[in-house]
C-alpha cells in the first residue's frame, strides 16, 4: 500500500515537467513497486517516467474520484 506522500509523488510525477522538488524516499519506493521508472536523457540527467502499472493505479484513483 503507497503512502500519501507516495501517491502524490506518483501524481507530480505524471503532471509535472519540472520534477526537481521530488522526495527521494518516496522516488525509491516508486521505482522498487515498479511504478516509476528512470529513464536516461540526452543530458546524462535521469528522468521518473511513469510505468504501465503506475499509470493503472492512477486510473484506479481517478475512478474514484
Amino acid at each position: 500500500m503507497l503512502s500519501p506522500h507516495e501517491v502524490a509523488t506518483l501524481m507530480l510525477i505524471k503532471d509535472a515537467s519540472d520534477q526537481t522538488e521530488l522526495d527521494r524516499a518516496d522516488l525509491d519506493t516508486l521505482i522498487e513497486h515498479q511504478l516509476v521508472s528512470l529513464e536516461r536523457l540526452e543530458s546524462g540527467r535521469r528522468h521518473p517516467c511513469i510505468t504501465a502499472s503506475g499509470g493503472a493505479i492512477l486510473n484506479a484513483i481517478a475512478r474514484c474520484r
